[in-house]
């Protein structure tokens, strides 16, 4: 049951469905010669501001800790606005690494936090009340996604705010997060919830609670360039004079498949991703490394 919570409980079949209506909207924008996210209603911006996924305990090493550190300098020599770091092994741990990386970077870069629902409540909530010297951005995945209580108890009891979203799908799945206002931000993945189809109705009724979006972004290049899509045509949350923009994840962690199935590469520059803005997607696939795979 734990180990298919991320996608087998409620989300295979959806996310098989969310690739046929991505793949669909990319056919409707290469049919017509434009971009998808004219589809979705025009592009209320051109790059991505882009923050690190990745910060994973590494292997081998003989300080966890020095190697965490390293790789986070890394992330702000490259100009990234911040960086997310996985948590979850236990709290004195999950504090250490926190601290030395905040040392390490200083107090200008985001620091995003992921438990990948590691804790149950009073564990989140400890673990909140520890984490507040850090100026963590958001905690992502405190406590498992069915247990809505426990995210209100950590809610109110926290002062950092709370993330998720990702191990939900459809409408229907997102209606009780928006209704209860259990979280903070709303993390739906466009390649996991049902795709652009689904997307737009969750986008509509997090918009009428006032609810912000930071998509969740994780897979290939071709999730990548209809992440970017998305996010190109993303409303801001909320709207004012002087909107702030909002953050898109670009993961950085090892992956031997995810940057080949394109012919396209993605490179970030001055902080940002460019969309795409070639008709569909934007990106073709290359078979002849997909086909390597498929062997």
């Amino acid at each position: 049951y734990n180990w298919t919570r991320d996608q087998g409980q409620k989300g295979l079949t959806i996310s098989a469905l969310s690739a046929v209506d991505i793949a669909l909207w990319d056919i409707k924008g290469q049919a017509l010669g434009v971009p998808v996210y004219t589809l979705l209603g025009g592009a209320y911006r051109r790059k991505a501001r882009v923050y690190a996924t990745g910060l994973y305990e590494p292997q081998g090493v003989r300080s966890i800790p020095a190697a965490l550190v390293e790789e986070a300098l890394g992330y702000k020599q490259a100009g990234f606005c911040g960086m997310k770091l996985k948590i979850g092994y236990d709290l004195r741990t999950d504090l250490s690494y926190i601290r030395a990386i905040r040392e390490a970077i200083g107090p200008d870069l985001l620091v995003m936090v992921d438990a990948n629902h590691a804790y149950n409540a009073p564990e989140a909530i400890r673990l909140a009340r520890a984490m507040e010297p850090y100026d963590i951005h958001w905690f992502e995945e405190p406590v498992p996604p069915e247990d809505l209580d426990g995210y209100l108890d950590l809610k109110r009891q926290a002062t950092i705010p709370i993330a998720a979203g990702e191990c939900e799908y459809t409408r229907y799945g997102f209606r009780e997060l928006i209704n209860r206002r259990v979280v903070d931000i709303l993390q739906p993945d466009l390649c996991a919830m049902g795709g652009f189809s689904e997307m737009l109705k969750v986008l509509a009724m997090a918009s009428a609670a006032n609810l912000p979006v930071i998509p969740h972004v994780w897979g290939t290049s071709v999730g990548l360039a209809a992440a970017l899509q998305l996010f190109a045509a993303l409303p801001h949350f909320p709207e004012r004079r002087f909107p702030a923009e909002p953050l898109f994840e670009y993961d950085r962690s090892p992956h031997p498949f995810r940057d080949g199935v394109t012919r396209e590469q993605f490179a970030m520059r001055d902080g940002y991703l460019a969309i795409p803005e070639r008709p569909g997607l934007g990106v073709t696939l290359d078979r002849d490394f997909i086909r390597r795979f498929a062997a």
